[in-house]
């Protein structure tokens, strides 16, 4: 007999099913007016919209002082400087409370809002040696019937400019992280080659995915993506590498975007944007007609690079939407992708969405299209893991809440 039931469910594509759920599975997707099963419980969404739980793809869980008191921000010298923000990070981060507490509280806003996938990059450097990941791994083991986390070993201040992390970031991957990451190989490494070098090494070492954050901009920027672009299909891991902000692919031309995104999209390689207020972000519509992968993350949640965030990641596709000029219903549902399907692309998650054989993560929303979830956003939604439902308008339930 199926566990459980979930009928008069609204899909994204407009139609009408029900689930069947057995063991956190969805065993079968039953169209409306076909035969349901016999199910020990039965579930009435309503009519709701039901999407697959959001991918929250690209966010800092160690970095985040969500729910402490107020912590004003400090500007840069001069305009945006990665070496000076991680300088006040540091700062900032000998007088927060400790990460794991820090870390619990950042995860229950995420799920609360509807995201059952998450990657966190972790910092490794010189200064934190590997209490970081030391710390994340035992939370996500803590919180792992709640979300699916993948852990990001990243060099905050760099590869090549602080020797040793290269070694870090090898134990790490042996300790339990999942992706390999990078950090702005000219700027901050001023070393392209250098850097990419002991990335992919270590990728291929151990066989995991690759994600680079990368800030540099204009054609510096383009020349470091075409240069990942070449060595992921150089070294046959296409679909397993990702470049996070790439701001670069927004302040050039239309018709470098274009040819840029050809080349991404030839190679595999997915692109994160959070579409961030102050700087050029990459096009999305540009990159996904030339067949490329596109993801979000809230980065960064009132910390010491920005006060803002809320780790709303509906809230998100509704940002990417708005910075786009995203008016139309198929431009709306694009941001929508970005935030769900796009997401699991770009993390390969082979168990998400709604279909047979998929994980039941499923966000609850009262409207009548995606289009009009990516405009309004509802803070009214409910949020289901593996079938078992972990959070209502925006509080996770009593019951399973974790932080102190």
């Amino acid at each position: 007999m199926t566990d459980t039931l979930f009928d008069n469910a609204l899909l994204p594509d407009g139609t009408r099913a029900a689930f069947a759920v057995t063991a956190g599975r969805i065993e079968a997707v039953l169209a409306e007016g076909e035969p349901r099963p016999g199910a020990a419980s039965v579930v009435d969404f309503g009519g709701r919209l039901v999407a697959p739980g959001f991918v929250e793809g690209h966010i800092h869980l160690d970095t985040s002082f969500w729910g402490e008191a107020w912590k004003p921000h400090k500007p840069c010298t001069a305009g945006f400087d990665v070496h000076e923000r991680v300088r006040f990070q540091n700062e900032n981060l000998a007088e927060a409370d400790p990460l794991d507490i820090r870390a619990r509280r950042q995860l229950e806003l995420c799920l609360a809002q509807g995201s059952t996938r998450m990657r966190s990059h972790v910092m490794i450097d010189l200064n934190v040696g590997l209490s970081h990941v030391e710390t994340l791994l035992a939370v996500r083991e803590e919180y792992a019937g709640l979300i699916d986390l993948q852990l990001c070993a990243f060099p905050q201040s760099g590869v090549l400019k602080s020797p040793g992390v290269d070694a870090l970031m090898d134990e790490a991957m042996a300790m339990g992280c999942d992706v390999v990451g990078g950090l702005d190989p000219a700027a901050f490494d001023r070393d392209v080659e250098g850097q990419l070098n002991v990335v992919f090494a270590l990728a291929q070492k151990h066989g995991k995915p690759i994600d680079i954050h990368l800030h540099d901009h204009g054609t510096l920027g383009v020349f470091e993506i075409e240069r990942i672009c070449e060595r992921t299909v150089a070294a046959g891991m296409q679909g397993r590498v990702g470049v996070s902000h790439a701001y670069g692919l927004g302040d050039v031309t239309p018709d470098q975007q274009k040819k840029a995104a050809d080349v991404i999209a030839a190679a595999g390689v997915a692109i994160m944007t959070n579409a961030p207020g102050a700087h050029p972000f990459p096009p999305v519509a540009i990159l996904r007609a030339a067949g490329a992968t596109v993801w979000s993350g809230c980065d960064n949640i009132r910390d010491s690079w920005w006060p803002y965030g809320d780790g709303d990641m509906l809230g998100r596709a509704q940002m990417i939407g708005y910075r786009s000029g995203f008016n139309t219903d198929a431009q709306l549902a694009l941001a929508f992708d970005v935030i769900t399907d796009g997401g699991a692309a770009a993390l390969g998650l082979a168990d998400h969405g709604l279909r047979p054989g998929a994980a039941a993560d499923f966000a609850v929303l009262p409207v009548g299209s995606v289009p009009e979830a990516v405009v309004s956003a509802p803070a009214a939604r409910e949020v289901w893991k593996n079938g078992r439902l972990i959070a209502r308008d925006g509080r996770m339930l009593d019951a399973l809440r974790k932080a102190a």
